[in-house]
């Protein structure tokens, strides 16, 4: 195996292991507790108070899809050699072309909360696309109780170049719609946060990357980034975090642009469970979503 493809490889096992395993340091939130696990679909869940131009968070998320007035549709997306993606998109109403974000997925798939994050971020402006880099693993469809674990012990299985490679077609089709800019940013959740951090590894094109509570890469890949990084952390996840220094370090010498927050107290995945740790999370993803924007506007628009 090639250095490249083992740097990839061992970035991509710790974005898996810090979205799965359980916890294992005092007072950090449980990765299979409920600050990241499947929403259940019992009727009393509660769902955290709804902030205008926030993502509901997953409990929220059908109830925002059902009743968004923003154009939203299924696509499949031809990535070479074979393969296919099927991706969801969103269109913002404006008049103008709009930028392009690519929207990863966390550990549990493509789910509703995930199009619902795309949602919102083409009420911001953007068109977003959301593809289901599981898709050629042929889950079932169902509800995300019931898809998340299997799309867990799929993603384990995935290749991250072949991750890689996906996300360039995507961006490819995304900036070709007519009502696209040839401008595009990522953003990604948990796993989807690490890949959308080792993309800006990948891609010289990337315009911008937003990386909700993912693993770093290995300092060593770190040199070829080029797009400016924004990260957003939970105080309570230390196996995340301590992925943090040796990548801002390490893009500090490069001269890059890495920017990140870490909210006290908020647990891994506060965007998606905005009503845990004790209204840590919402006070996160309150603070942590109008940054995101404001990022992407900075970088995509100007």
């Amino acid at each position: 195996m090639r250095k490249h493809d083992t740097r990839l490889w061992l970035t991509f096992s710790l974005a898996v292991l810090a979205c799965t395993t359980t916890k294992t340091v005092p007072g950090v939130d449980s990765h299979s507790g409920t600050d990241h696990t499947p929403p259940p679909t019992s009727q009393a869940v509660a769902v955290a108070p709804q902030t205008q131009g926030l993502p509901p968070d997953a409990a929220g998320a059908p109830s925002r899809l059902g009743s968004s007035p923003r154009h939203g549709e299924w696509v499949t997306v031809h990535t070479g050699g074979g393969d296919s993606l099927r991706t969801w998109v969103v269109y913002p109403e404006r008049s103008t072309k709009a930028p392009v974000i690519l929207v990863v997925h966390e550990v549990y798939g493509l789910s509703s909360w995930i199009r619902s994050v795309a949602d919102q971020l083409a009420a911001d402006g953007f068109i977003a696309i959301a593809p289901d880099l599981l898709t050629m693993k042929n889950l079932p469809d169902g509800p995300d109780s019931v898809v998340a674990p299997l799309a867990v012990a799929a993603i384990r299985t995935l290749d991250p170049d072949w991750v890689q490679r996906q996300l360039d077609a995507v961006a490819v089709y995304g900036m070709s719609l007519p009502a696209a800019q040839k401008k595009y940013g990522i953003v990604g959740f948990c796993w989807g946060g690490g890949v959308s951090f080792a993309h800006a590894v990948h891609s010289p094109s990337l315009g911008a990357s937003v990386v909700y509570y993912g693993v770093s890469p290995t300092t060593a890949s770190l040199e070829s980034v080029r797009a400016p990084i924004l990260g957003l952390y939970g105080g309570s996840d230390a196996r995340v975090d301590a992925t943090i220094p040796p990548a801002d370090s390490a893009l500090r010498r490069l001269g890059r642009r890495y920017e990140y927050t870490i909210y006290p107290g908020a647990g891994h995945g506060f965007l998606r469970q905005q009503s845990g740790m004790d209204g840590a999370n919402l006070a996160a993803a309150r603070a942590a979503w109008p940054a995101t924007i404001s990022w992407f506007r900075k970088y995509l628009e100007s």
